[in-house]
């Protein structure tokens, strides 16, 4: 064969290979962006590179299958829908503990469902592969729980506080990012 039809079969081989690779990282990049939401672009801000950042984001899925997310059974459901009552309740009173115990509550409830809860950084991370969309409302929450066990909180920051917190609790409690596992 000559060395002309052997570039001629060649070259077109790996120009398909080359384009197929492509096309192949696109369509990742774009099931990574819709599964992560706001938290893709976050992630992409925050790593060294668009490759880390989607590693990054692979490794947080890989972590996230690992866990047992479990749905809540009604009776438990109901029980923390009483819980949030009582934090709202609290709040006219004591907003500063209803703060805090949203807080807690929506740990408790994220321990329920099967998250760890040990490092709130951590926590982040394992909630974005299926609550990216409302993970913002967790930190601008978590940040005025902080704020205000210094005392340092307006009473509106608090509010909105209860307001993002109560984003992601619902969620949480409804199953709203549906885990993507089968059913054993």
């Amino acid at each position: 064969m000559s060395t002309g039809t052997l570039l001629a079969i060649v070259i077109p081989v790996v120009v398909v290979i080359a384009l197929a690779a492509v096309v192949v990282s696109l369509m990742r990049r774009r099931k990574l962006r819709e599964r992560f939401g706001p938290e893709y672009a976050r992630t992409m801000e925050d790593a060294d590179s668009r490759t880390a950042g989607e590693r990054e984001l692979r490794a947080r899925e890989k972590r996230h299958d690992a866990l047992d997310i479990k749905p809540l059974d009604s009776n438990v459901r109901d029980r923390y829908t009483r819980d949030w009552t009582s934090v709202q309740d609290e709040f006219v009173d004591r907003p500063e503990d209803a703060v805090h115990d949203a807080d807690r509550l929506v740990t408790s409830l994220m321990h329920e469902r099967g998250y760890p809860t040990q490092d709130f950084e951590q926590q982040l991370k394992d909630l974005s592969v299926e609550h990216g969309r409302t993970l913002e409302h967790y930190r601008a929450a978590h940040d005025v729980d902080v704020l205000s066990t210094r005392h340092e909180a307006t009473t509106e920051q608090l509010r909105g506080a209860m307001v993002h917190y109560r984003s992601l609790f619902d969620e949480l409690l409804t199953d709203g990012g549906q885990s993507r596992r089968a059913p054993a």
